[in-house]
């Protein structure tokens, strides 16, 4: 039996008992490839989720998509998104749809409910039908489909008869390509599985990922290739720093921290606890690189609370939140009370964590 990668990183109390302990593993890397800091094992190779989404729109952007069909910034944003479903939302991925010239009728995301519960409270009550362009991935499937439309009039090339998330379909090799460049990891080492919305989605080391994430926020010092790439990756930041709302929703830990942050820091999480970050060049101080860090709980998290309390006590291990920041931040941890279905606090929940600074040579 081999030493697992994870370590503890976040216990629970009931009284004066430890009564539930989480594992996990962190990443924290700057754009040039140095491992900055660590905890577990920054090698442990699992599934990005939905955090591959602002890479997985790159090629779009760097093919002009946005410029094309018009897109405004919330647009772009929704494109890397995991959106909450509101009606806000809804809106926004149908003006998608209408300016590119596709159909909700060509998704193949599936149907959820709307992760916003108001929202899916309302459509409970007036018998309102699911929909895909309700589900969470609706923006990025809008935009693979805007893109495989974008393709076939640069090319005049009829697009290919494969659904367009089969891994064999162009697109999604131009993806899994663009992907690879970005996390320095070699297409044929990046695992390949099938995400809850059917497209295809990547497994590569933390650290990685915590690279894609410094590169995409200073491509320039993360020497990401082309003049259109950098441009690329500066768009995507732009989009989902000034549209928090619709990278997440109402309540969301991604949105709340990009509102906090204001423009600072890039968030994105993904299921089963996965959780990118991006720091913009000078958050940790003057003439600081950009740094990106990737975590994960390795039990997925089923309370949805571990994983935020995992990313903001690493980001104020690193000096990335003043106090009013953190402070603002207080509803997902690190430290919280735990309280019964009466109110009472019957326990406690709190990181138990320290970094290991290291810097080594790039990834």
């Amino acid at each position: 039996m081999t030493d697992s990668p994870y370590s503890p990183v976040y216990e629970l109390t009931r009284g004066g008992t430890v009564e539930s302990i989480h594992y996990g593993a962190a990443a924290v890397v700057d754009a040039a490839g140095n491992l900055l800091a660590s905890y577990g094992n920054p090698e442990a190779v699992t599934f990005l989720r939905s955090t591959a989404k602002p890479f997985q729109a790159l090629p779009f952007f760097e093919n002009d998509g946005p410029q094309v069909f018009g897109l405004n910034t919330a647009e772009q944003a929704i494109i890397c998104a995991s959106h909450s479903g509101t009606d806000a939302h809804l809106a926004t991925v149908l003006s998608i749809q209408e300016k590119a010239g596709i159909s909700e009728a060509d998704l193949l995301c599936g149907m959820h409910e709307p992760m916003d519960r108001l929202t899916a409270e309302r459509m409970r009550e007036q018998k309102e039908s699911l929909r895909p362009n309700r589900h969470n991935c609706s923006g990025k499937h809008s935009g693979m489909l805007a893109y495989i439309q974008l393709k076939a009039r640069q090319t005049q090339v009829p697009p290919s008869e494969l659904e367009y998330v089969d891994p064999a379909h162009p697109i999604q090799q131009e993806i899994l390509q663009t992907f690879s460049e970005m996390c320095a990891v070699p297409v044929e080492q990046i695992g390949l599985g099938i995400d809850g919305c059917s497209a295809p989605n990547f497994a590569i080391p933390l650290r990685n990922a915590a690279l894609a994430y410094a590169r995409l926020c200073d491509p320039v010092g993360g020497k990401v290739g082309s003049e259109r790439r950098v441009k690329a990756c500066q768009k995507i930041t732009k989009a989902m720093t000034s549209n928090p709302e619709m990278v997440g929703g109402p309540g969301r830990f991604d949105t709340q921290l990009m509102s906090v942050a204001g423009g600072k820091i890039v968030s994105k999480g993904g299921a089963e606890a996965f959780q990118g970050i991006g720091l913009m060049p000078g958050v940790l101080g003057k003439d600081a690189p950009a740094v990106g860090i990737a975590l994960k709980i390795a039990d997925g998290d089923s309370r949805d609370k571990a994983c935020a309390a995992f990313a903001l006590e690493v980001l104020r291990q690193l000096g990335a939140l003043s106090e009013a920041e953190l402070a603002a931040l207080a509803e997902f941890g690190p430290e919280s009370a735990l309280k019964n279905w009466r109110g009472l606090v019957v326990g406690h929940a709190y990181p138990t964590f320290r970094l290991v600074q290291t810097v080594t040579t790039p990834a």
